[in-house]
């Protein structure tokens, strides 16, 4: 239903069975991207029992070849697609590895390379060496007016568009020049848009350009003002209406993703005007949902909504990584042929165009559904991939499609470029604040599931082992489910919706006679992971995880199917809600969701299995011990364990668990450190000894506040020491710390630390833990700054290499100074940045930044240090490795 994708439906499996075996993890497949057949190749050769970190990938892999599949349904059901059933063809259509690698081929080539443009403006091709057009729109003479006249006189001849007419014949000098200036940057894309005019009618044109692998590919969309001071001022009054919806994000409390969402969707509908506005999820079953919304009041609404994985289809996923902001102008209009050079070997590529024409079954949607324009956006955040050995590989650049931000229109829309890119921006914005609440959401539940745990550990050691499911709390408190079992030394105990013990018996034989070398399973559709007597349990339980703790004891979580939990509108889905399955129509889709995830339950998620696997090997250790003093006891000659015997095996337990807290503390990147209800240090990790030159076995017993704190921060450390032990934790406060050792000696560390209070099984607050950002090399920048900050202008032109660099805009984001460090530092003289927009001419065509990410922060910070609102410590790195903290002010 999303509409903003090259296809609609054109595949994929709406969920897939998503069960997987804990053995050992194996290497994803590559990345289906361009080439989705070599990665398929790959996935076929991998073992099925793939761990957490490879399932998305799989999955999405999977989904690949579905997507083929209906997409070559619909391409022979006729050109209007009306034979087409979409939701027959989903249930019918299930995974096949078999799809042959044509079909595969030829589905990414359609969606990739369709030969097709929107009218709403033209298109032209051009080999980059030579200028020489090596393709173009057919509405391309037409909206250049290269022919007044039916027929061409001889004068015109020279000047008609055509295969190896010379671009420069086409446009303004003044253009021409721009356009030549823009062929020589590497990053051609940070220079979008530019002004140019048609040289036969003056005709004004955005041009939006971006390098394909035959050549340069020029969008050109008109402009809706003839003078350019008006376009710049438009750009940048866009500009400061994203930033301002930015800065509403940005002071949103924290904590709460719904209302962040809600807050883009009115965001970014105030600034575009279109009548629907939806922030639609992915979920990490490839199916989506709309979790926001607003709209015009008299519409339908589709919050709570949702869809099979094929309603947005891999390959239009790829896209949306590939160019973030796509538009669909008028549904209704006839697509435009794209002429290229017979000597390509293939269609022109079409990617990151963005007068890309959608795909028929795309636009039949839109029709069904009355939305006739659309604009969809995508919503990116940091990536999370693991290797084979659990190691996440992702790093700081890794980056994963969260969704889409979505808006239709009941008539044709048209947004300018401008207003697009400022779309873009906010949407990129969204996206970093998304990424911080859903780290912060995580480190909340990570500290729910290890209190959680704890207490489940404590109950092992003071009770039997049985006490996890016949005390509170109990293992169903672990993770979300409807039901739990422990199966313990042939004894069955279940909690809430649960197999009988006969079923379970079942169960366990089939696990052991299929799955004997695995130490636990993980599904959604029981069906589907091949338990033979899957229907027998009913809807109650359609998925289950399971850890083996030994051969004969088993913990089990299980869940009812998803249908369940569906909602449409807020309001639960009413049976008689029918359309024609034959239309693609948004409930419709809902239908063939609701009918593919009837025998299946919502998905186990990593942090789940990861909370259920720790659970696993606290258990597992617990039992060895035991085991160990049973087997003493009953030993020719044993004896019972007497009370110093006991103690010693509940040492033992507790340091089984402690090890691995231990671990991840002491391999932690970040300063960590603790200390006791005294204050006196009692944790003292690798990093914060790195930092500051005292060993573990120096800091051990030292008072945090009177021997490790400098004095002017003694008062601090002691204020947030006293709240953290009365239960107040306090963030990001900075103490300096003293550093030891002759290579340290009289240096300082700035640590900006979070307070995290310690409690013992009985909830009593024991000590406190700190965790800690280094922010020393900041803090000194800044002082050099601020000790030399008195008069303005010598700063500005001194030459004393003490003197940071420094530049300044006007109120339109123009540069108006740039220092003699500014020079040096990024080897553009002053003459050659002055007069122009520090975004994107300045930072981004001159001085190249890291990635949009770079530019997007920055253009923040800029717009608000415009507005009056000061911005300190700003990391800004530029492409050539430098590295800087910026104070914004004005």
């Amino acid at each position: 239903m999303v509409s903003g994708g090259g296809s609609k439906p054109s595949g994929g499996e709406a969920v897939s069975s998503g069960h997987r075996v804990n053995r050992s993890r194996h290497t994803s497949a590559e990345q289906a991207q361009s080439s989705a057949s070599k990665a398929l190749r790959s996935q076929n050769q991998q073992p099925q029992n793939h761990g957490a970190g490879t399932e998305s990938t799989s999955k999405a892999i999977q989904q690949f070849t579905v997507d083929a599949r209906l997409h070559a349904v619909y391409e022979q059901s006729g050109e209007s697609g009306k034979s087409f059933d979409y939701s027959q063809s989903l249930k019918t259509a299930p995974y096949d590895p078999s799809v042959p690698e044509q079909q595969i081929t030829a589905y990414l080539s359609r969606i990739q390379r369709g030969g097709y443009t929107q009218p709403f403006g033209c298109l032209i091709a051009i080999e980059e060496s030579t200028f020489t057009i090596i393709g173009y729109s057919e509405n391309a003479r037409e909206m250049l007016g290269l022919m007044s006249q039916s027929v061409p006189s001889i004068e015109e001849i020279s000047e008609v568009l055509t295969i190896g007419t010379d671009l420069r014949s086409l446009f303004k000098s003044s253009s021409i020049v721009l356009l030549e200036r823009a062929f020589v940057a590497r990053e051609i894309t940070l220079l979008n848009p530019i002004w140019i005019h048609s040289k036969n009618t003056g005709k004004p044109f955005y041009a939006i350009l971006h390098r394909v692998d035959v050549g340069i590919l020029i969008d050109l969309e008109p402009a809706r003002t003839e003078d350019p001071a008006l376009s710049i001022a438009g750009a940048v009054q866009s500009q400061k209406l994203a930033v301002r919806a930015i800065y509403h994000l940005q002071s949103l409390p924290g904590g709460d993703i719904k209302l962040l969402c809600d807050t883009v969707v009115d965001s970014v509908r105030d600034l575009t005007g279109y009548d629907r506005v939806m922030v639609y999820k992915f979920h990490e079953d490839e199916h989506g949902e709309v979790v926001a919304e607003s709209k015009r009041d008299d519409l339908e609404p589709y919050i709570g909504l949702h869809y099979p994985a094929t309603d947005i289809p891999q390959a239009s996923r790829f896209l949306f990584k590939q160019n973030r902001v796509r538009m669909i102008v008028d549904c209704y209009a006839s697509p435009v042929r794209v002429v290229q050079d017979d000597r390509l070997t293939q269609s022109i590529c079409l990617v990151g165009s963005t007068l890309r024409a959608p795909h028929g079954c795309h636009a039949q949607y839109m029709t069904n559904m009355g939305s006739i324009a659309s604009l969809a956006m995508a919503v990116i955040i940091n990536g999370n991939e693991e290797d084979g050995n659990g190691v996440n590989t992702g790093g700081r650049n890794s980056m994963r499609l969260w969704g889409l931000v979505v808006c239709h229109h009941t008539s044709a829309r048209c947004i300018p470029f401008p207003l697009r890119y400022a779309c873009e921006f906010l949407m990129q914005a969204f996206g970093l604040q998304l990424n911080m609440e859903l780290q912060l959401a995580l480190q909340v539940s990570e500290k729910r599931v290890l209190r959680m745990q704890t207490l489940l550990c404590d109950m092992l050691l003071r009770d039997s082992p049985t006490g996890i499911v016949t005390q509170r709390p109990s293992i169903m408190d672990l993770v979300k489910c409807n039901g739990a079992a422990f199966l313990y030394q042939g004894k069955y105990y279940s909690l809430g919706v649960a197999p009988t013990e006969a079923q379970i018996n079942d169960i366990v034989e089939w696990l052991l006679a299929n799955h004997s070398d695995s130490t636990g399973l993980s599904t959604d559709s029981l069906g589907d992971a091949g338990y033979p007597r899957a229907a027998a349990l009913g809807d109650a339980v359609c998925g289950m995880a399971v850890a083996c703790i030994t051969k004969r004891d088993f913990l089990f979580w299980f869940r009812s199917h998803t249908e369940k939990e569906i909602k449409w509108g807020r309001a639960k889905h009413h049976p008689e809600d029918k359309d024609d399955g034959q239309r693609m129509h948004p409930r419709s889709s809902f239908q063939a969701f609701l009918e593919v995830v009837k025998s299946r339950c919502q998905p186990w998620e990593t942090a789940e299995m990861d909370a259920i696997h720790s659970l696993q090997l606290i258990l597992r250790d617990s039992f060895k011990e035991s085991e160990a003093m049973d087997s003493k006891a009953s030993a020719p000659g044993g004896v019972q364990p007497h009370g110093d015997d006991m103690a010693e095996q509940g040492m033992q337990e507790i340091g089984a668990v402690a090890r691995e807290m231990i671990r991840l503390i002491e391999t932690a990147t970040v300063p960590i450190f603790a200390v006791d209800i005294d204050g006196c240090i009692n944790g003292w990790n690798a990093k914060i000894a790195e930092l500051t030159g005292l060993s573990v076995e120096e800091a051990m017993g030292k008072s945090l506040v009177r021997d490790l704190i400098y004095k002017e921060y003694e008062e601090t450390a002691d204020r947030l020491l006293s709240c953290a032990l009365k239960g107040d934790e306090g963030k990001n406060v900075e103490v300096k710390l003293k550093t030891f050792g002759p290579e340290l000696q009289g240096k300082a560390v700035f640590v900006v630390v979070n307070a995290c209070s310690s409690k013992d099984y009985l909830n009593n607050i024991v000590g406190v833990c700190f965790v800690g950002q280094d922010v020393t090399g900041h803090k000194i920048v800044m002082d050099k700054f601020i000790n030399i900050q008195g008069d303005y202008k010598a700063i500005i032109h001194s030459p004393n290499p003490l003197i940071p660099p420094i530049f300044a805009a006007d109120e339109n984001t123009c540069c108006i100074e740039w220092n003699t460090a500014m020079e040096k530092l990024t080897g553009w003289p002053r003459s050659e940045v002055i007069g122009k927009l520090l975004v994107r001419e300045v930072f981004g065509s001159c001085c190249r930044l890291k990635g949009p990410d770079a530019l997007t922060k920055f253009m923040i910070v800029l717009h608000n240090a415009i507005g009056g609102q000061e911005t300190d410590k700003f990391p800004f790195p530029f492409y050539w490795a430098v590295y800087w903290a910026l104070g914004l002010s004005r």
